[in-house]
C-alpha cells in the first residue's frame, strides 16, 4: 500500500519518524522531551484524544503549558490494546479531521507523554499519581463508569472490580487508584489533586465526587470525609462528535497521508469545552486555545444535554426504524429534520436557562448541520446504545420540566414511544436488532409485551418514574406506539408532526 501520490508506503509512526512525514500532516512544534507530565487520565479512548489531548497539544505549540503533559492510564483488559499502541508509537497518534465537504486535515498529536497499562504495575500508576507534579487527575469512563444507582442517585459498589478493591489488594479500579493515591498524598503532606471529569454526563464532577466519596467511605470513613473537604470536582461540559476508529480509516490515513498509524482518531471539526474555573493547585491556560472558563457550567450542560443529545435520541430510533444506519442518512430524510427542528424549539428550548454568550438559533442549526455530515458516518446503532442511561438524564428531564410548568411533551413522548418499540428487538422487515443496554435483559421481555400490554414499557418506574400516571404523556406516547405497531414509523412520525 503507497501513501497517496507518494508511490512510497507509509510511514510508521513514531519519535523517530515525525521529521519524515509529509508536508500535509501537522505535527507536533515543540521539543516534546521537555514535557513533564501534570495531568494523569484514566479511560484514554478517541474522544480524550480527540478533545482534551488536541487541546493541550495546541498549548504546547505555543510555548504552553509544557509541565502539563498527559499519562494516560488504563485499568480495563481491553485498554491493553490501547497500551501496545500507544507504547509503539512513543505515545503519538494522528488526528483525522472530517469535513462535511469531504476535506480532511490530519496532524500528530504529541501531548500525551506516557501510557500505563495499570494490571502491568499498579505501582508504576499510583507513584505516578502521588507525585506533587500531578496536579489533575481527569476521567472519560463513560456515563456508566461511576456505578450510580439511576434510581437512588447513590453509589454502587456491586462491580466485581469495586469489590475487589474494597477487599484490599493493589488496585484494580479507577475508584481504587484514585482513592489509594489521595490517602498516600494526605499521609504525605502532600495537596491533592484536582478530579476532572470529562465524561458526558450533567453535573459530571458532582457526581464523580458522590461516587468517589461514596467509595472512599466504604474503605476508610476518615479519608472520604477528607477527599470531601479538600478535593476539587469541577464540572466540564464537552463536545466532539467521535466515532470509533475503523480499519478504512486506519486505511485512509495510511493511503491519504503516509501515516502508519495504530490507532488514529476521527472526529468532527466541531469542539467544544465549557469548564467551572475551580482548580486549586492549578490548570493550563486552556483559554489560550477556546476552553470557556465560567463560574457555573450548568447552563451550558444543559443546552448540549437537552438539545444535542435528546435531538440524538430523537432522531436514532426514528431513523433506524425507518431503515436508515446512520445519522447523515437520516438526516436526508425532511421528516426527521422537522422532528430535531420542532423538538428542540418547542419542548427543549422552553426548558433552558439563559446561556451566557450562545445564540441558541445559531446553536441549533449547527446541530443540524454536525449531524448531517456525511463524512463522519455515525451509526445509529451507537446513539441507540446505552438507552436507559442516556434517556432519563438527556430526555426525561426535558419531559418532567414542561409537564411542571404545563407545556407540551408530545414529541417527546414520541421520542419515548420510538424508543420503546425499538426496545422490542426486531425491526419492521423482522430483522434482529441488537440492542446494546446494561439492562437489556430486563427491558427487552418488556417491550416485547407492550403489543398486549400498551403501558408495560413505561410501567418500568427505575427509569420512567410516575410518567404512566400522567396522561397528558402517555396519551400522545400510546398513540405513537400504536401507530409504530400498526403502520410503521414512516407513518408514525407523519401523524406525530402532522398532530
Amino acid at each position: 500500500m503507497a501513501a497517496h501520490g507518494t508511490g512510497r508506503p507509509p510511514i510508521a509512526l513514531s519519535a523517530e519518524t515525525l521529521g519524515l512525514l509529509g508536508s500535509s500532516v501537522g505535527r507536533p512544534q515543540y521539543d516534546r522531551s521537555s514535557l513533564s507530565v501534570g495531568i494523569v487520565h484514566f479511560g484514554v479512548g478517541g474522544f480524550h484524544r480527540a478533545h482534551q489531548a488536541v487541546y493541550l497539544d495546541e498549548l504546547m505549540s505555543r510555548g504552553l503549558a509544557r509541565d502539563w503533559a498527559i499519562c494516560g492510564v488504563g485499568v480495563l483488559p481491553q485498554d491493553e490494546r490501547m497500551a501496545d499502541a500507544m507504547e509503539s508509537q512513543d505515545c503519538l497518534y494522528t488526528v483525522m479531521v472530517k469535513h462535511p465537504d469531504g476535506r480532511r486535515e490530519a496532524r500528530v498529536v504529541g501531548s500525551m507523554a506516557e501510557y500505563l497499562f495499570a494490571p502491568r504495575d499498579p505501582e508504576a500508576v499510583l507513584a505516578r499519581m502521588t507525585a506533587p507534579a500531578t496536579r489533575i487527575v481527569s476521567l472519560t469512563i463513560t456515563e456508566g463508569g461511576y456505578s450510580i444507582d439511576p434510581s437512588s442517585g447513590e453509589f454502587d459498589p456491586g462491580s466485581p472490580d469495586l469489590q475487589a478493591d474494597l477487599a484490599g489488594g493493589a488496585p484494580r479500579s479507577a475508584f481504587g487508584f484514585l482513592v489509594e493515591a489521595l490517602r498516600r498524598r494526605r499521609d504525605a503532606g502532600i495537596a491533592p489533586f484536582t478530579i476532572q471529569s470529562c465524561d458526558n454526563i450533567q453535573s459530571n464532577g458532582d457526581v464523580a465526587r458522590r461516587a468517589i466519596t461514596g467509595f472512599a467511605r466504604l474503605l476508610d470513613p476518615e479519608l472520604a470525609d477528607w477527599i470531601a473537604v479538600n478535593v476539587a470536582f469541577p464540572n466540564a461540559m464537552v463536545d466532539r462528535i467521535t466515532p470509533v476508529t475503523s480499519d478504512a480509516d486506519r486505511e485512509e490515513v495510511a493511503e491519504r497521508f503516509g501515516v502508519a498509524d495504530r490507532w488514529p482518531v476521527v472526529c468532527e471539526p466541531f469542539r467544544q469545552w465549557v469548564v467551572e474555573d475551580h482548580f486549586p493547585t492549578g490548570r493550563p491556560v486552556w483559554e489560550e486555545v477556546g476552553v470557556q472558563l465560567v463560574a457555573d457550567v450548568i447552563p451550558y450542560e444543559l443546552m448540549k444535554l437537552r438539545l444535542l443529545n435528546a435531538s440524538h435520541q430523537a432522531l436514532c430510533y426514528f431513523g433506524y426504524l425507518m431503515g436508515y444506519r446512520y445519522a447523515h442518512e437520516a438526516l436526508g430524510d425532511e421528516r426527521i429534520v422537522t422532528l430535531l427542528e420542532r423538538y428542540m424549539d418547542e419542548e427543549g428550548t422552553p426548558t433552558l436557562e439563559p446561556v451566557p454568550g450562545v445564540d441558541l438559533p445559531a446553536y441549533k442549526a449547527q446541530l443540524i448541520k454536525r449531524f448531517s455530515n456525511p463524512e463522519i458516518r455515525d451509526t445509529l446503532a451507537r446513539l441507540c446504545a446505552e438507552s436507559s442511561d442516556r434517556i432519563p438524564k438527556w430526555l426525561l428531564p426535558v419531559v418532567t420540566s414542561n409537564l411542571a410548568a404545563d407545556r407540551p411533551v408530545t414529541l417527546s413522548a414520541a421520542v419515548v414511544a420510538s424508543w420503546a418499540r425499538y426496545a422490542e428487538g426486531v425491526d419492521e422487515a423482522g430483522e434482529p436488532i441488537e440492542v446494546v443496554d446494561r439492562i437489556r435483559e430486563v427491558l427487552q421481555p418488556i417491550a416485547r409485551r407492550q403489543r398486549q400490554r400498551p403501558t408495560a414499557f413505561i410501567e418500568y418506574r427505575p427509569v420512567f418514574g410516575d410518567l404512566v400516571d400522567d396522561t397528558r404523556f402517555m396519551t400522545p406516547y400510546l398513540a405513537t406506539l400504536e401507530a409504530l405497531h400498526n403502520d410503521g414509523a414512516a407513518v408514525a412520525l407523519e401523524r406525530v408532526l402532522g398532530s
